[in-house]
C-alpha cells in the first residue's frame, strides 16, 4: 500500500544518518516536479585518517563530484539537501535490511522493505516491477563486487562483457588484500595501463571499501595518460595520476599493489621485476603475447619433444605455458607465494590467465632452485625476468643467473 511521503522521508533520514548504513542511491525524477540538479547521488560511510565520514558522490552528465562529510553536522545537512530534492527513487541498504522507495504520480511512496535475514534468499530474484530501472535491485546485484549499474561503467563505456571481466579481476584482487593490510594510503600502480579500465575499477572498489587509495598509471603513450587523466576527473577519482614513460624507468613511487594487465611480451617481465624491486605486497599480472620464448623454441626443441612441437600452434601454446611457469617459479625464488589462475572465461578474453603473487619472504627449498636450473638448461632459454632479477637471485641462492 502507498504510504505518506513525509513518513517515508523521515524513515530514510534515520537510515541515512544511522550507524548501520552501507550504501544509498537516489536516482530518477518525480513526475510533474522540477528535476534534481544531479542525475544520481550516492551515500556511504567511509573511514579515513580523519575518522568516520559520510561520502557523498553526485553525478552530472559528465563527471562525479565527491565530498567526505563530517558527522553529525555536515552529514545531516547533505542528507537533508538530498531528501528535499525531487528524486523519484531511493534505494537504501543498511545492516537492518534494504528499503526501496518509488514516489508515485500522486506524491505517495511505494515502499518495499526486505529485512536483512531474507536478503540472501532474494538475491537471485528479479527486481520488483514497481521499482524504476534507475535504481536496480541491490538484492539481485549483491553478488557483484561493483554492481553493473555503478557509474564507473557508464563513464568508461564498458559493455556487459567488460563488466564481467572487471568483476572477475576484482575477485582475484579481493582474495589477497590481507597482504597489504595496514598500508595507508594504499598505492596501486598499473604498469602499462593502456585504457586503465581495470585500474580504475580497482581504485573504485578499494575506495568504496573505505581504503585511502592512490593510483598511478604508467604508459608509453602520452595520449593514454591524457585520456586517463580526463577520465579520472570525470569519475571523481581523487589521488589518481597518470604518467608517460617506460615500465623500467618511469618516475613512480614504489607500489604496494602492482598491476600489469596484458602488457605485451617481455613488458610483463619488466613490470614483475619493477614490482619485486619495490617489494610490493601484491602483484597481479595478466600476460599477453609470449614472443621471447616462442622464438627460442623455433630455433630448436630438445628431444623427444620436437615431434610434439613441430606444429606451430602447439609450439605457441607451449611457449605460453613455459614462459608463465618460469615467471611463477622465479617469483617464488625471490620470496613470493604464487598462484596462476584463470580469472575470466575465454568467452570474454583469450588472454585470461593471471599470475597472482603475494610477498611472504618464506624460505625456498633447494629443490625449487634446482628445478628452475634444470628447466632453463634443457630448453635453452634465459627469461628476461631472470636477467632483471639476477642480482637478487644470486644474493639469495648463489651461482649465476
Amino acid at each position: 500500500m502507498p504510504e505518506p511521503l513525509s513518513d517515508v522521508v523521515a524513515e530514510l533520514r534515520a537510515l541515512l544518518l544511522g550507524s548501520g548504513l552501507r550504501r544509498a542511491v537516489a536516482a530518477g525524477r518525480r513526475r510533474g516536479a522540477e528535476p534534481p540538479a544531479w542525475r544520481r547521488a550516492e551515500l556511504r560511510p567511509v573511514r579515513l585518517k580523519s575518522g568516520l565520514r559520510l561520502q557523498e558522490v553526485r553525478y552530472d552528465e559528465r563527471a562525479a563530484h565527491t565530498r567526505n562529510l563530517a558527522y553529525p553536522g555536515e552529514a545531516a545537512c547533505a542528507v537533508d539537501d538530498l531528501l528535499d530534492a525531487a528524486w523519484g527513487n531511493w534505494h537504501v541498504d543498511s545492516a537492518g535490511g534494504t528499503v526501496q522507495v518509488r514516489v508515485t504520480k500522486s506524491g505517495m511512496a511505494q515502499v518495499h522493505r526486505a529485512p536483512a535475514e531474507v536478503q540472501a534468499a532474494e538475491s537471485d530474484a528479479a527486481p520488483a516491477s514497481s521499482v524504476a530501472s534507475d535504481v536496480a535491485s541491490h538484492d539481485r546485484l549483491k553478488r557483484w563486487l561493483l554492481t553493473p549499474d555503478d557509474p564507473l561503467f557508464g563513464v568508461l563505456g564498458a559493455d556487459a562483457a567488460k563488466r564481467r571481466q572487471v568483476d572477475a579481476f576484482l575477485r582475484v584482487l579481493a582474495g589477497e588484500l590481507d597482504a597489504v593490510a595496514g598500508r595507508d594510503p594504499l598505492h596501486v600502480v598499473d604498469l602499462g595501463c593502456g585504457n586503465a579500465y581495470l585500474s580504475f575499477a580497482a581504485h573504485r572498489f578499494l575506495t568504496l571499501g573505505g581504503r585511502d587509495v592512490r593510483l598511478t598509471g604508467v604508459d608509453l603513450r602520452e595520449a593514454a595518460a591524457t585520456r586517463n587523466a580526463e577520465l579520472a576527473q570525470r569519475l571523481g577519482a581523487t589521488g589518481a595520476v597518470f604518467v608517460t614513460g617506460a615500465i623500467t624507468d618511469a618516475q613512480v613511487a614504489p607500489g604496494d599493489v602492482v598491476l600489469a594487465l596484458h602488457a605485451c611480451d617481455t613488458a610483463t617481465d619488466d613490470a614483475l621485476a619493477r614490482a619485486v624491486g619495490w617489494r610490493a605486497g601484491l602483484i597481479l599480472a595478466a600476460p599477453c603475447c609470449h614472443h621471447e620464448v616462442a622464438a627460442s623454441l623455433r630455433s630448436g626443441v630438445p628431444d623427444p619433444y620436437a615431434v610434439l612441437l613441430r606444429h606451430g600452434i602447439l609450439r605457441e601454446r607451449f611457449a605460453d605455458v613455459l614462459t608463465d611457469g618460469l615467471r611463477a617459479l622465479l617469483l617464488r625464488l625471490v620470496g613470493y607465494r604464487v598462484d596462476v589462475v584463470e580469472f575470466v572465461s575465454t568467452e570474454h578474453s583469450a588472454r585470461n590467465v593471471a599470475i597472482r603473487a603475494v610477498r611472504t619472504d618464506a624460505p625456498v627449498a633447494p629443490e625449487q632452485v634446482a628445478a628452475y636450473r634444470d628447466l632453463v638448461s634443457e630448453w635453452g632459454v634465459r627469461p628476461r625476468l631472470a636477467a632483471h632479477l639476477a642480482t637478487e637471485l644470486t644474493d639469495r641462492h648463489g651461482g649465476q643467473w
